[in-house]
């Protein structure tokens, strides 16, 4: 927003991508998005090319507030010069604003009642597609408005395309009523999307949007689009393969937090840390060692009741125990958990094989601190599969609140008694 910031991170540079927005930052978006555009504007007159990702527009009906403002923005950026503008429709990936409200209301609402304009065509894009196009995009000369887009399918289809790649029966009532506004409201309520981006999502999706691909297949025709169909299957691949990244970018990279509860991207972390006076080693070697006849250091009567119920419904309980006292392999067993990951001294993620609507992860991290001292992040991860799995996770939050809260202490208190040990196992031996 500043335009000397900018000015500055545009020198000696001959392309640039513009893809910022404010939807959802604030209510006044529309006028914090025409300062950022007209700053960009200013400090990028000698660049050779300048790709801005947009929105497709209505060719009838009112545009919303959100489309409008990025109509401008385009705008604003060609008046430069040497701008290819790729408007797009709902982008389908992991992420996406849009595709997540698709996501969380159709494995949230096994019936829904939608309002008549979800039957309006759309055409939504993988962002993979969008990505091959703003990348071949450095490779051609500045385009203009190039329209993108897939196939064509209602918004009611795409939930029930959804549903469907998802495993999961939907029930999906028409009525004539529900004004975007209210439409907006309620998927503010029942979707972690907050009502400032939400009200502006389906404001953009109450008119047909359908793109003019004509442009698009003549400079970029070695693009294969991906149907919505495909595009939704490697959305949900990460989670379909057990492949939960080993460490995410957050805030307790930086700040000692102690507490986190966050769901996004269909996935619910609940992340604690606990400061430790020990090596990360120490740390490291503690939560290394759970499980098995040590138990999991607190509530274990919990854990065994856990165990027991899971091998009633057919899991493996907790009978497997572990392999060896200390040591963990990737890939090997650890009472109704597998070795999904680690790495000496650094990390380690559990995946759970227990009976669960959806898959659930445990993760184990150990960060040096100044003076000795290691921050121990540990994070229970739950990826839902329908109403059920959101029904399950918090019906047993109050019980994950207290044994994970009294987990971490305890593997940060136990890290401290082996750090102790250690110690005076160095010492010199005297008769």
């Amino acid at each position: 927003e500043n335009l000397d910031d900018i000015t500055n991170a545009l020198m000696d540079v001959d392309a640039a991508y513009f893809l910022v927005h404010s939807m959802g930052e604030t209510n006044n978006f529309p006028h914090k998005e025409r300062k950022i555009a007209e700053n960009f504007a200013k400090s990028a007159r000698h660049l050779k090319k300048v790709i801005y990702l947009g929105g497709l527009l209505p060719k009838l009906g009112e545009i919303s507030d959100h489309l409008r403002s990025r109509a401008t923005v385009g705008e604003i950026l060609r008046s430069v010069g040497n701008v290819t503008e790729f408007r797009a429709g709902p982008i389908i990936g992991s992420g996406s604003a849009s595709f997540e409200m698709v996501r969380y209301l159709t494995e949230r609402l096994p019936v829904m009642i939608v309002p008549r304009w979800t039957r309006n065509q759309v055409q939504p894009i993988a962002i993979r597609n969008v990505l091959e196009y703003l990348i071949e995009a450095l490779e051609q000369e500045p385009l203009g408005v190039v329209e993108i887009g897939s196939d064509v399918l209602s918004f009611r289809g795409m939930m029930e395309t959804f549903a469907e790649v998802r495993g999961l029966k939907r029930i999906i009532i028409t009525v004539p009523v529900l004004t975007p506004v209210l439409s907006g409201l309620w998927v503010g309520l029942v979707t972690p999307i907050p009502n400032s981006l939400a009200v502006p999502l389906v404001k953009g999706i109450i008119n047909p949007v359908l793109a003019d691909t004509t442009k698009a297949k003549r400079y970029f025709p070695n693009i294969e689009l991906l149907t919505y169909r495909e595009a939704v299957s490697l959305a949900l691949e990460k989670i379909n393969q057990h492949n939960v990244e080993t460490r995410w970018s957050g805030s307790f990279e930086t700040i000692d937090e102690t507490y986190s509860l966050t769901d996004s991207e269909g996935v619910i972390k609940e992340t604690r840390s606990v400061l430790a006076n020990a090596s990360a080693d120490s740390v490291y070697r503690t939560f290394t060692s759970i499980g098995g006849e040590k138990g999991w250091l607190t509530w274990n009567w919990a854990w065994e009741l856990r165990g027991f119920l899971d091998k009633l419904l057919g899991g493996p309980g907790l009978r497997r125990g572990r392999r060896h006292p200390t040591e963990l392999l990737i890939g090997e067993e650890l009472d109704f958990w597998r070795v999904e990951d680690l790495k000496e001294n650094k990390f380690l993620l559990l995946r759970a094989e227990m009976k669960v609507p959806g898959k659930a992860w445990l993760r184990f991290e150990a960060i040096p601190r100044d003076k000795g001292k290691t921050l121990l992040i540990q994070t229970a991860i739950f990826a839902p599969k329908g109403l059920s799995g959101f029904l399950y996770w918090y019906s047993l939050y109050p019980a994950h609140f207290l044994i994970f809260k009294r987990m971490a202490e305890r593997i940060a208190k136990a890290a401290e008694a082996l750090e102790q040990e250690d110690s005076f196992k160095k010492l010199p031996q005297t008769l």
